[in-house]
């Protein structure tokens, strides 16, 4: 196998190729672009016009997903899975997956577009490299632009696998929600406020296609055997190849959410009126206390249907502590 086929392997060790470019036996192009991201270019003849990003480890402890990309260029440079589409693979946070930790001094997910500008540090420095290699990536006109960022939850879900679309001035349209089904998502939580992750990013600055999908629990290298991910890897391997598969079909098995209110912990006086091991998606009790906070703010659930996404009490001050989602209907949720 090709070295740059190893792009796990350099990122865990800290070194960089002997050769920055190299080329599969079938005329595929790696090359190494930086620490952790490796862009492929098929033959001109094999290119059939889309540009897919595929982000994972953005999250140290994430590694369902690495595991995922790693076997998908391991076949790319064997010749086994043979592209058809430019194809950009990034391994988010190498300082937090050589750790096995969710990040190193700050959530790398919170950075993208400026989200913080007060923060300094690896992390920071981290999501301006990726911005710069997702705007080069991205660059060419009149192509299609897709990026899934690939991660895991840091707690059980009550739906296992699930997408969210980061707010953008386009709604999906039934054929994304339909390539999401067919990779495996159970749900979908549309997104309608601002947001600093890196599907936010290059969906709203650089006009991608962009989902970040949430892969079942988190759990270190090695040790993800019961996650399945063999339907997104059936999908990941037809998109690669240029051979998408049909994606029309009833959509009413696809739970869509959208986001209600976002329950921020403004100080140390912030309580979680729930278990400590609360699942994503857990139902609420309408009337319900969920959480308050000093000067009086309280969060009561007053919202039909409503469940709990990304319960997080521990987070620092000023940031989010969990979502308060709620049923839509599709005609409400598609362009």
């Amino acid at each position: 196998m090709l070295a740059l086929g190893r792009l796990l392997e350099l990122t865990l060790t800290g070194r960089e190729p002997s050769e920055a470019i190299q080329l599969c036996a079938d005329g595929c192009r790696l090359q190494w672009k930086t620490e952790g991201v490796l862009e492929i270019d098929p033959p001109s003849g094999r290119d059939t016009g889309l540009d897919l990003l595929l982000s994972a480890g953005i999250h140290g402890d994430e590694t369902a997903p690495v595991e995922l990309l790693e076997r998908l260029l391991h076949d790319i440079a064997s010749c086994r899975l043979r592209p058809a589409v430019r194809l950009l693979l990034v391994l988010g946070n190498p300082a937090a997956l050589r750790r096995g930790e969710r990040f190193v001094g700050y959530d790398l997910n919170r950075l993208f577009g400026g989200g913080e500008p007060s923060v300094s540090g690896p992390e920071a420095l981290r999501a301006v490299e990726l911005e710069l290699q997702a705007e080069l990536f991205f660059n060419r006109p009149q192509r299609r632009r897709l990026h899934y960022d690939l991660h895991a939850a840091i707690r059980g879900s009550q739906i296992e696998q699930f997408a969210l679309h980061p707010c953008s001035a386009q709604p999906p349209t039934r054929e994304q929600l339909a390539r999401l089904q067919a990779g495996g998502m159970q749900a979908v939580l549309l997104q309608n406020g601002s947001s600093a992750t890196f599907s936010a990013f290059t969906g709203r600055r650089l006009a991608a296609e962009a989902f970040t999908l949430e892969l079942g629990q988190a759990h270190p290298f090695g040790a993800n055997t019961a996650t399945d991910l063999g339907r997104l890897e059936v999908l990941l391997r037809a998109l690669i190849e240029g051979r998408e598969p049909p994606v029309a079909g009833d959509l009413h098995q696809l739970q869509l959410f959208r986001v209600a209110r976002e329950v921020i912990r403004h100080s140390d006086a912030f309580r979680f009126y729930l278990d400590d091991g609360v699942e994503n998606f857990t139902a609420l009790v309408p009337g319900s206390l969920l959480a308050e906070d000093a000067g009086g703010r309280r969060w009561r659930v007053e919202e039909e249907g409503a469940r709990l996404v990304f319960p997080n009490p521990k987070v620092r001050n000023g940031l989010r502590a969990g979502l308060i989602v709620v049923p839509v209907a599709l005609d409400d949720a598609c362009a």
